[in-house]
């Protein structure tokens, strides 16, 4: 099986282990779930669907980021206890997630969980000489690994304005340079606290996701992703940390990011107003059209959401299969899979069995493909 590499830019072969260890960056839950969240976690769920298929225990490992600046600001803008936000909507995207058929993952960590693994990690950090600590928050000094901004590929300039744009804060006066990214912040009065080293605080983003991944996985992982929004600067950053880290290197064998998903070729974003809710598509359509949707886009393609798709489906499965030549084979669907999980393309093969409902061959061959793909 080859998967595109971030980090290597090109297609990679992934060994098939009989365990294999996949961490997928989960859910800040301070919102609904969107379509590209869907799209995200409907592509790992086929990607482990078919590792396991292919014999390999897999433990999949997707976080919830219950303690985040976005999640503690909405909590108070609700008059909500930031515990209670989290739950509701961490089982609002949870029943979303079961109705488009996503396995749940073998472990599903809140990063408030594991406030004093991040501890440790940080005061390792700082005991290898990675970090700065400035009025009760540590920076991770980006100068002292060389490779930072290699998984994205973009220049200094390029990374301080998404930094600007993702909540990196580069023109923060504390940093001693504006690539450095907090590690621990301190508390402001009525946000959560934990006692440190560093005096009453709580975890930066990047350090509660690799901390989670080398706790529970062990290092390296062998498949690491998300959304192509989190190459710069969480995963990135995450890097940094966790090869900066005693351990075995890399942290990562390989890297997987989905692309991003507009809404009528526009992005999709709160300021604008345009973002699609799963929970209100599953009130119009069918759950499994609207995977079998998600399905027919590429992980790796950028592309945009219409309602158009979810009906064209919902029509597809009321209509008789049209005749599509001759019968498709066994291998030509699990060539599609291998050839970097290319999902449009076993999607259309299975089409082309359905069409063949006496042939043995075809029939055993959607029912295979069927439960690999979820639908």
């Amino acid at each position: 099986m080859r998967l595109y590499d971030e980090r290597t830019g090109d297609l990679h072969e992934v060994t098939i282990r009989p365990h294999m260890s996949m961490y997928v960056c989960g859910i800040t839950p301070y919102d609904s779930a969107h379509m590209g969240h869907a799209f995200t976690y409907v592509q790992f769920d086929v990607l482990a669907r078919y590792l396991r298929h292919l014999g390999s225990e897999v433990t999949h490992v997707q976080n919830v980021t219950d303690v985040d600046d976005d999640i503690l600001r909405v909590a108070r803008e609700r008059g909500l206890d930031y515990r209670k936000l989290a739950d509701d909507e961490t089982r609002s995207f949870d029943l979303q997630m079961r109705a488009l058929n996503v396995e749940r993952p073998t472990m599903e960590p809140r990063a408030s969980e594991f406030v004093r693994q991040i501890i440790e990690e940080v005061g390792a950090l700082a005991a290898a000489g990675h970090t700065y600590e400035r009025d009760g928050t540590v920076f991770y000094r980006v100068s002292t690994f060389p490779d930072y901004g290699r998984l994205s590929g973009f220049d200094r300039a390029t990374m301080i304005e998404l930094a600007r744009e993702r909540g990196g804060f580069p023109d923060d006066p504390r940093k001693d340079d504006p690539l450095d990214f907090v590690l621990w912040q301190r508390s402001e009065p009525g946000e959560p606290w934990w006692e440190s080293p560093w005096g009453r605080g709580r975890p930066g983003w990047h350090i509660e996701c690799s901390t989670m991944a080398r706790r529970l996985l062990g290092q390296p992982v062998d498949i690491h992703g998300g959304g192509r929004d989190l190459i710069y600067p969480h995963h990135e950053s995450e890097i940094a940390q966790a090869e900066g880290s005693p351990g075995e290197r890399p942290f990562v064998r390989h890297w997987m990011h989905t692309g991003m998903v507009a809404c009528e070729n526009a992005k999709m974003s709160k300021s604008l107003g345009n973002l699609v809710f799963v929970k209100d598509l599953l009130e119009r359509h069918d759950a499994v059209a609207l995977r079998r949707a998600l399905l027919r886009r590429h992980y790796r393609a950028d592309w945009s959401f219409r309602d158009d798709d979810v009906e064209r489906e919902e029509r597809r499965a009321e209509e008789a299969s049209p005749s599509a030549g001759p019968p498709p084979s066994r291998e030509t669907f699990f060539a599609a899979l291998d050839r970097d999980l290319d999902t449009p393309s076993a999607l259309e093969i299975l089409d082309r069995a359905e069409a063949h409902p006496d042939d043995p061959a075809c029939r055993d061959l959607v029912k295979e493909g069927r439960e690999i793909l979820g639908i």
